[in-house]
């Protein structure tokens, strides 16, 4: 697999505009544009909350399925709303209105013969719909996974998939150890209340997906336009902000070393 190689903004204080649950993104918050371009500089992306929105759940931070996998200093993590429980992090329903999501994992500092991965895409029973074998990059940072543009892998509105992320312990073919996280997602409509949204903030389209707590889509769109204006200070901000409203603020100085464009 080959690894594919922002200007000001003033958003919305948002603690007035959460939508309640996943129904009701289906009714986006009327004209939040209006008041992000208003708003104190102070406010962005700080008041967001991507709650709990009901089953399933899933696997947020990954340990060792068996005994054959060393010690990480950090866990392989999935960039997904969640939160830690008694005895592991748990992962949240995420939202999309892609038919071809990003699906975004912090990698630790692996040893160097931890470098074979897999991404494997199901739908809510269980069925495989897209399984790939990854080549991991040799530094430890954010990675991108994208679906292949590909109709038979296209997600349908309102379904249910889940993901998983692999680091194996060894060759593949021969272990059955691995780190692991499991994250679910949902594909929702994009209404025309939320299409006018996002026309109003481009290209900052994640102030818009945000606020709407539209997950998968807000985190794609910042983490794409930092991966090309590094050097931007709100960017990096409102990463940090974005990465803080889902409790991962600890990964948000982790550089983004690749975006694997799945072209099948």
């Amino acid at each position: 697999m080959k690894l594919a190689g922002v200007i000001p903004v003033i958003l919305l204080c948002f603690a007035s505009y959460y939508p309640q649950v996943v129904a009701q993104v289906a009714h986006p918050v009327k004209n939040p544009i209006a008041n992000i371009q208003n708003a104190n500089t102070q406010n962005r992306l700080q008041k967001l909350n991507f709650p709990r929105n009901g089953a399933p759940i899933g696997r947020r931070q990954g340990g060792a399925r068996r005994n054959g996998c060393p010690n990480l200093n950090q866990s392989v993590t999935a960039l997904v709303p969640g939160e830690a429980t008694v005895n592991e992090a748990i992962s949240f329903l995420a939202l999309t209105v892609s038919e071809y999501p990003t699906f975004w994992v912090y990698l630790p500092d692996l040893p160097t013969n931890l470098r074979s991965g897999e991404f494997i895409f199901q739908d809510e029973k269980g069925k495989n719909i897209y399984k790939t074998p990854l080549t991991l990059p040799e530094k430890s940072g954010v990675i991108g996974i994208t679906l292949p543009q590909n109709p038979q892998y296209a997600l349908k509105q309102d379904n249910k998939y889940q993901w998983y992320f692999k680091v194996y312990c060894g060759n593949p073919e021969n272990t059955s150890d691995y780190y692991y996280v499991k994250a679910w997602v949902q594909k929702v409509a994009l209404t025309p209340n939320l299409e006018s949204q996002l026309k109003a903030a481009k290209p900052k389209e994640y102030t818009a997906y945000a606020v709407n707590q539209i997950w998968q889509d807000a985190v794609t769109n910042l983490a794409d336009m930092r991966r090309t204006n590094s050097g931007s200070a709100v960017l990096t901000q409102d990463w940090i902000d974005l990465l803080k409203a889902i409790g991962l603020q600890e990964f948000a100085t982790a550089p983004i070393v690749g975006r694997y464009g799945l072209e099948r």
